[in-house]
């Protein structure tokens, strides 16, 4: 039996690439450009280059295909994009309850988002949020709708946000918002060159690549496609937004996704919407609250700004 050599039993963190890199990687992802995505990071492109190319090596396998029309993630990059953000996630929080220790703070804000949510609009509710209480340490969960759901259930938030058909049991709701699910594919897919709308027969018997289930997203959908059969065996289950434009950008196949995380690919058409005949995709963004715990403090004060944005 071969032992393992001293890199593969050494610690995890020599093997992980820096936050650094994980956090490039998820801008190349959002951007589809790595000079795009160095802009974004405020590093040059010959920086970035280099460090995608050590994390390539540390890892062992090609996460971007480099090309004049911009960058691609391979389907190995795909998935280490889904965990990089994982672990960026993760450091974000260590970081919201370092911030949280230091110093004296006026209050205390705990929130649970579902990922559309805490990607698209969120960011914009807390910086507005931020103005009004400057004081506010807040930490942020993003997960499913049916993780949020047991967080405020377990009193690990005040506050949670989600996408899905209906409240949960035990919460209390209020529609803050609504949104829409879109069929969207790579130019180079064939429905994008199709002159009629796709039916909702063909939606259900393509393998998409989707959210993964008890996403807010995922129950809208097999909602839609109940009565056509329902969603076949997904193409690639993924746990985060990102993830999965990621994916469909690189030609692996269609998904159907929120209106609101897809601006930029559709304005730029880099993805291509799909017309869609005789399938309700419209959602409810919601606010929830354990039943009997109306949010107080910081947490009325989000809700309040949600409400004012609607």
């Amino acid at each position: 039996m071969s032992m393992p050599s001293a890199e593969e039993s050494g610690p995890v963190f020599r093997r992980v690439p820096d936050l650094g890199a994980l956090e490039l990687l998820l801008a190349v992802a959002r951007h589809g450009s790595l000079g795009r995505a160095a802009r974004d990071l405020g590093i040059t492109q010959p920086a970035a280059s280099s460090r995608i190319r050590a994390m390539e090596r540390r890892l062992g396998v090609a996460l971007v295909d480099r090309s004049p029309r911009g960058s691609r993630l391979t389907a190995e990059g795909v998935l280490v994009t889904d965990w990089a953000r994982r672990v960026v996630e993760a450091a974000e929080a260590f970081d919201a309850g370092a911030q949280a220790l230091r110093g004296r703070r006026d209050s205390r804000l705990r929130v649970a988002a579902s990922m559309t949510i805490a990607e698209y609009l969120l960011p914009g509710w807390l910086i507005a949020l931020r103005a009004e209480r400057p004081g506010t340490a807040v930490s942020l969960h993003a997960g499913n709708s049916a993780l949020v759901a047991e967080r405020l259930l377990a009193g690990e938030a005040d506050l949670g946000f989600v996408e899905g058909l209906s409240v949960p049991t035990g919460l209390d709701a209020a529609v803050i918002g609504h949104d829409r699910l879109v069929v969207v594919a790579a130019p180079s897919h064939s429905w994008a060159r199709r002159r009629t709308p796709l039916t909702a027969a063909e939606l259900a018997a393509t393998p998409l690549i989707l959210r993964e289930e008890g996403s807010g997203t995922r129950q809208v959908l097999d909602a839609a496609l109940a009565a056509a059969g329902g969603v076949a065996p997904p193409l690639l289950e993924l746990a985060s937004t990102t993830a999965v434009k990621a994916a469909v950008l690189s030609g692996a196949g269609p998904s159907v996704l929120s209106e609101l995380a897809l601006g930029e690919e559709l304005a730029s058409r880099r993805l291509a919407r799909i017309p869609l005949e005789d399938v309700r995709l419209r959602r409810d963004l919601r606010a929830v609250w354990r039943t009997g715990h109306r949010p107080t403090g910081p947490a009325r004060d989000l809700l309040s700004l949600t409400r004012a944005a609607h």
